[in-house]
This record gives structure tokens, C-alpha cells and sequence, in this order.
């Protein structure tokens, strides 16, 4: 948490100083403007996260195609060694009820089920966030939507790209744990 929170800190003192440096506008106004712009990604984040999460499980659950990970992707996870940054990045998953950051419940099919619908759930929360995290430049003056909207948001695209590539990097691992699980309660029945 205190690494985002630093990038969210640090994104907006550098967003404010430039403006205020090229003159935008008065800089009480660059102020004004980067803490409205944040604090509008916040709530839209935030809207679509609630907006998911109060959709059916079922839409989310580990057959469904939408959310399966190529090959591709699990190589280019490889790569770029997610398992070594993975646990710095910010998990807000138990607001919503459900923390992705620990298996609780290791040795539970309905417990990894779960878990694998809440990560196709972040999934899709954070990709739509995405596209709408651009929204605010919509409402700037001139000039305010390129240069503090557009820099916030990019900076909103990173803090979400990051949680949607661990997700997707976990969800194969919890599809095979589920699988093994399901074919030992087949034998023992």
C-alpha cells in the first residue's frame, strides 16, 4: 500500500510542479485540478469495482473462456518475473470482501473456486478501468485535460495494468489446483 500511495503522491507533486513551472494556469487552480482528477479516479475505480463485484459469480467462475491466460501471457509473466514483484503491488480485494493476497484455505475446491472467481472479477474491474480512468479529460478546461488529466490517468492505467497481470498470473496456478482437487474427490468417491 505504501508503494502506491508513494507513485499516487509523487504523480501528482511532479503533474503539479510542471504545470505550475509552464504556467497552465494559476497554480491554486494545478492544485485544485490534480487532487479532483485523483480523487475522480478513486471513485470511478472505485464504481466499477462495486459495479463487478455486485454481478453473479457464475459470469466469473474458472470455465469460463473469457478469463483463460495463453501461453503467451504465462511466458511473458516469466519474463518479466512477476512472482518477484508480485506481493509489493497494493490488494484491495478484501474491501469487497474476498483478499487475494494469501490462500487462506488451501485444501478447499470451493474455497479455490472462489478465489478463481475473484480473480476473474479484479480481472475485469481493473481492465475496465482502463478505458474510463481517460474520462476526466472530458471535463477539464483546454489546456488542464492534457496536461493534468491525461498524465493522471496514464498513471491510473499503470496502477491497474499491474494488479491484472498478477491476477492473470495466479489464475492458471489456482485452475490447476482446482483440477487436481476435483480429480481427488472423483477417485476417493
Amino acid at each position: 500500500m505504501k508503494l502506491y500511495l508513494t507513485v499516487i503522491g509523487a504523480a501528482m507533486l511532479v503533474i503539479s510542479v510542471v504545470n505550475i513551472i509552464f504556467d497552465t494556469a494559476a497554480w491554486y487552480n494545478i492544485i485544485i485540478f490534480v487532487v479532483v482528477c485523483t480523487a475522480l479516479q478513486f471513485a470511478l475505480d472505485g464504481t466499477i469495482a462495486i459495479i463487478i463485484n455486485k454481478m453473479p459469480d457464475k459470469l466469473f467462475g474458472a470455465e469460463n473462456p473469457l478469463y483463460n491466460v495463453s501461453e503467451f501471457e504465462k511466458t511473458l509473466y516469466k519474463k518479466i518475473k512477476v512472482r518477484s514483484w508480485k506481493d509489493k503491488v497494493w490488494e484491495l480485494g478484501g474491501l469487497g470482501g474476498f483478499s487475494k493476497k494469501n490462500l487462506s484455505n488451501p485444501s478447499s475446491p470451493e474455497y479455490i473456486e472462489k478465489f478463481i472467481i475473484e480473480c476473474n472479477k479484479g480481472v475485469l474491474t481493473h481492465r475496465l478501468s482502463y478505458p474510463i480512468g481517460f474520462l476526466p479529460m472530458l471535463f477539464m478546461p483546454n489546456v488542464c485535460a492534457f496536461s493534468i488529466a491525461l498524465p493522471v490517468a496514464m498513471v491510473n492505467l499503470f496502477l491497474n495494468i499491474l494488479p491484472t497481470i498478477i491476477l492473470r498470473y495466479n489464475t492458471p496456478k489456482l485452475k490447476m489446483m482446482l483440477q487436481r482437487m476435483k480429480k481427488r474427490l472423483i477417485v476417493f468417491e
